[in-house]
């Protein structure tokens, strides 16, 4: 039997909400299966489990890039073997308020690169939009297809000292990590197979058919088969783990900009025999270096002409063209005002706290007050371009300061929040590491889904905050119960 001890060293802080434990020693009841399982099980046995999940990982080649001096250094996703559990009541709350979110910020894209209400009634300021670098004129008066233009989204969700969940940013581009997600449910599978069905955990694994299904209804030609293909940047990006995957679930082809072409406004596919019309991409390639006869034009990634074909209506791309005006960390501020403006309604999900740099009277006090805070550019991801205040030096908050007063406007401050903890099982003990939560959606023509969980990031180092893969995070299965 495993010792008593297993626990022993799982110290939680009375500033910070723990998924596992309420106050010091009470296991909440939706955990209290796995802890048990945990406390039944001979502490080699664990031992066995988290080697065989590492094993898994290896052998399936599960990985994320991470940009080193300029090299792309190419490492396995670390993965804790304890899941994070969300009730069914939990996991409703947050459906609502994601689905609710996406629907307002679809709206936004729709007025924004069209009639632009919401700039001319001051709900969202001209110029805030106007300075966004994602902001894609080239986008103006273009219709897409059912008014979609977020397909798929990550929203990343913290929870603070009180068990509120809280919006961090969200993620309308090119949004990663599903695959994790997936693959992290096969391995638990293999690792506990009694545990999931005993604790009535719901499925992940059917992400790729939705996708799928919303695609297909995207052909702008409507035939029975029509072709779908995933645009990767190639082998070097980071995320190409996930592009295979994807692409192979779905049952679609892979390709990289040097296969395709366009003819007559319209996408080709070159294959052996000839080129193939293509009706949908999914393309994993960011909007800069998508078309190179209207953005960057030193890109070898994406298909010259491709815009002129989207606009005419002659293929669908997934995610639609220029939504990073409604994902830049500046224009998220204002997300819960469009869910009044365009909704009518009171955000169910709350956005953090945030400061934008480009306000002197914010920017005074955040400077005063830089040691409590988290400034982050406005256009970075996957942690990069961030300052921690309370973990910085002295040297190194000066220097970022120096960047701020170059262009205020591309930061902003949020205070900063503890993130909840969850059990993990590091070096043979059961210790709390933060964690947040990135739920997957899939908008199509027949509504929003989402599926019930998501992929669990965990900032592996003691004491950290920072839950990205890049920065050294990992990640945990993610269930959510049915009951």
């Amino acid at each position: 039997m495993a010792t008593p001890s297993l626990f022993q060293h799982y110290h939680g802080h009375s500033s910070v909400w723990d998924e596992m434990f309420a106050g010091t020693t009470d296991i909440r009841q939706h955990y209290q299966g796995v802890a048990n399982f945990l406390l039944d099980t001979p502490q080699d046995e664990l031992v066995k489990k988290e080697d065989l999940a590492k094993r898994l990982f290896m052998s399936q080649g599960i990985t994320f890039t991470v940009y080193s001096s300029g090299e792309g250094i190419e490492k396995i996703f670390p993965f804790d073997i304890i899941p994070r559990i969300i009730t069914s009541s939990e996991w409703d709350f947050i459906e609502r308020g994601i689905k609710q979110r996406l629907r307002a910020l679809n709206l936004f894209l729709r007025d924004v690169y069209h009639e632009q209400f919401i700039l001319k009634d001051g709900v969202v300021p001209f110029d805030l939009v106007y300075s966004c670098p994602h902001y894609l004129r080239e986008m103006q008066g273009v219709n897409v297809p059912y008014d979609i233009y977020v397909h798929i989204a990550g929203i990343d969700l913290i929870r603070d000292h009180d068990g509120t969940f809280y919006v961090l940013e969200d993620n309308l581009r090119t949004p990663s990590g599903v695959s994790y997600m997936i693959e992290n449910r096969e391995i638990t599978k293999r690792i506990f197979p009694d545990l999931i069905p005993q604790n009535y955990v719901r499925p992940v694994t059917h992400y790729p058919n939705i996708l799928y299904k919303n695609l297909m209804a995207l052909s702008p030609r409507k035939i029975a088969s029509p072709n779908i293909v995933l645009l990767t940047p190639g082998i070097y990006n980071s995320a190409y783990f996930e592009h295979t995957t994807l692409a192979r679930l779905m049952g679609v082809e892979l390709v990289e900009g040097r296969d395709l072409v366009v003819e007559n406004h319209h996408v080709y596919m070159k294959t052996t025999s000839g080129l193939q019309q293509v009706d949908v991409i999914y393309r994993r390639v960011d909007d800069n270096f998508l078309d190179p006869l209207v953005f960057d034009p030193g890109s070898i990634l994406g298909v010259s002409g491709i815009l002129s074909a989207y606009r005419k209506g002659n293929v669908a791309i997934v995610n639609s063209i220029g939504n990073g005006v409604a994902d830049d960390k500046a224009v998220y501020v204002y997300v819960p005002d469009m869910i009044r403006y365009y909704l009518n309604e009171e955000p169910i999900l709350k956005n953090v706290p945030t400061y934008q740099l480009g306000k002197p009277d914010e920017r005074e006090y955040v400077l005063k007050n830089i040691n409590k805070m988290v400034v982050k550019k406005t256009n970075e991801s996957g942690g990069y371009g961030m300052l921690m205040g309370h973990a910085s030096s002295e040297q190194e908050i000066e220097a970022y300061i120096k960047e701020i007063m170059k262009e205020p406007r591309h930061f902003i401050a949020q205070p900063t929040i503890s993130l909840s903890s969850a059990p993990c099982y590091i070096d043979g003990k059961i210790q709390p590491r933060r964690v947040d939560l990135r739920p997957f959606a899939l908008c199509g023509p027949n509504g929003i889904e989402i599926v019930p969980g998501g992929l669990t990031r965990v900032a592996l180092r003691e004491g950290s905050l920072v839950v990205n893969s890049s920065q050294g995070g990992g990640s945990k299965d993610t269930w959510v119960l049915s009951h």
